[in-house]
């Protein structure tokens, strides 16, 4: 028989597992207004063919793989399980190599549904990412994805094409007010202060390159100095791209590297009610594994590598893996040189 005493006990207990949220309900605070007011409005290159792509018609179409062997078929990974899967996984494109992305890149990888109308909306929802660093300063992460990075050329040669692209712009803002902005470019990036960068209304403007999706505060041609002037990105004023009207949003914990659930907008704001935030914590590949360089593989998938140089590389590594705990306004926090001049493109970080 039951006494009083245990069945107190079993109600204080079961009270406290009910308090427990579910993964899906652990929020935060909503993003504070300012990672809005100064969010920044970008420009898609106006000959643009990869376009902005929700994370979860990317998952739809890639199965996880390690070393080339599939452990899941096509869209059996998801959001909700995508951390519990190891970091040497890769995302694998399920209908194979794109073998020309020029002619022949599969829709779900082109995806035109992501080129934002007039007003500037997407429906490929944008990632918002708070992350406060101490009690005046925190910086907000605007992530861009696409399914299809195209590498451009190198000496008349293309090279560096990848499945999944992450870019990111991010914002540091100290007791609210935004102090210097840095601009994700490929494997590095740049840091303007903010008072040197060109604006509409409270909003920086940014420029998103063809293809290969770098960001930069200026419209033409750019160099991108990493590559010792070897490649160019081209940006202009094409399509208005207004990551405020479609995101999901969340804070990041640089103490207990945990990600938690705030609000988002548009089409953003609705899959992720019913969403969890551990999919920021995986660490493993959104792309395919870089194909081997032999003869009989490189007729199946089109690779090619000279020196170090590769047709296809593998896909990227997701925001976790974007330095967010970042102490300096850089990527790299070893080498950070914050630009004061908006011309200044002349060493990255």
């Amino acid at each position: 028989m039951v006494s009083i005493y245990q069945l107190s006990i079993f109600l204080v207990f079961a009270g406290l597992a009910s308090a427990v949220p579910h993964s899906k309900l652990q929020k935060r605070d909503a993003l504070p207004d300012y990672a809005i007011t100064y969010a920044p409005l970008s420009y898609l290159y106006s000959g643009e063919k990869w376009f902005p792509s929700d994370i979860k018609t990317h998952l739809e179409n890639v199965q996880p793989e390690v070393n080339y062997v599939a452990s899941g078929g096509s869209g059996s990974v998801t959001l909700d399980t995508l951390s519990t899967y190891a970091s040497d996984v890769y995302l694998t494109a399920s209908d194979g190599p794109i073998l020309n992305p020029l002619n022949s890149t599969p829709a779900w990888a082109l995806s035109d549904y992501g080129i934002p109308d007039s007003t500037g909306l997407s429906t490929a929802p944008g990632t918002i990412i708070a992350v406060e660093k101490n009690s005046t300063t925190t910086d907000v992460f605007y992530f861009y994805f696409y399914s299809y990075n195209y590498g451009g050329t190198v000496l008349g040669v293309n090279t560096d094409d990848h499945v999944g692209d992450w870019e990111h712009v991010m914002i540091r803002f100290v007791n609210g007010e935004p102090y210097a902005i840095y601009c994700s470019e490929h494997s590095a990036g740049s840091a303007y202060y903010w008072d040197v960068v060109t604006f509409d209304g409270d909003r920086p403007i940014t420029y998103v390159a063809y293809g290969g999706h770098a960001n930069y505060v200026t419209a033409g041609s750019q160099e991108y100095t990493i590559a010792l002037g070897l490649i160019t990105d081209h940006t202009d004023a094409g399509y208005l791209w207004d990551m405020t009207l479609n995101y999901r949003g969340y804070w990041y914990d640089v103490d207990t590297a945990e990600f938690s659930v705030a609000s988002g907008a548009g089409i953003g704001a609705s899959e992720e009610a019913d969403e969890t935030a551990t999919w920021l914590s995986w660490e493993g590949q959104w792309g395919d594994e870089q194909y081997p360089d032999d003869v009989l593989d490189d007729l199946e998938t089109g690779q090619w590598c000279i020196s170090t140089e590769c047709h296809y590389t593998s896909g990227p590594t997701g925001p976790v893996a974007k330095n967010l705990e970042r102490t300096t306004v850089c990527e790299n926090d070893d080498s950070c040189t914050i630009f004061d001049n908006i011309n200044d493109l002349t060493s990255q970080s």
